[in-house]
């Protein structure tokens, strides 16, 4: 048995720092990948493709592990940045993107993410679970964007 959880965040926000800067960071997907929380491994795929597996949560024989892979894509000139889900990698699904644009000397952010995760867990536990992992990606997301902005306007 399994049930699905989907998850999904839209976040605007600026930061004092110029939009080569913001695009050089969030394209290069280790480096961006450091400021997220709780990463247990990054794995490189190859062509610009990677694994994450999140630190497990839970106790003892219930806990439960976030693994998915995701393609990355740069476009400078459009100032977007996305990724798109590898099907067939971990137990999750997740795709989004960054769209850039200039303010002055500061750098408008829009960030976009959703997935499905599957997790081996009754029906029954739907419930109870679902807001817990809803709760724990927006969690993670918010500490994602608050190391990437200390750095980006440090």
């Amino acid at each position: 048995m399994a049930i699905d959880v989907a998850v999904k965040l839209e976040k605007d926000f600026v930061v004092e720092s110029d939009l080569d800067t913001v695009f050089d960071l969030l394209a290069d997907v280790p480096r961006s990948a450091s400021h997220f929380p709780k990463v247990e491994k990054l794995v490189d795929l190859g062509n610009n493709a990677f694994r994450w597996e999140i630190e497990k949560i839970g106790l003892d024989k219930y806990h439960l592990q976030t693994i998915y892979a995701c393609t990355y894509f740069a476009d400078k000139k459009a100032a977007k940045i996305w990724w798109t889900p590898i099907p067939g990698e971990g137990n999750s699904v997740v795709e989004g993107h960054w769209q850039l644009s200039a303010q002055g000397s500061s750098t408008r952010i829009h960030f976009e993410a959703k997935g499905i995760m599957t997790l081996p867990l009754p029906k029954l536990a739907k419930i109870v679970i679902a807001p817990v992992v809803k709760s724990e990606f927006n969690s993670m997301s918010e500490t994602y964007i608050k190391n990437l902005k200390k750095t980006l306007e440090a």
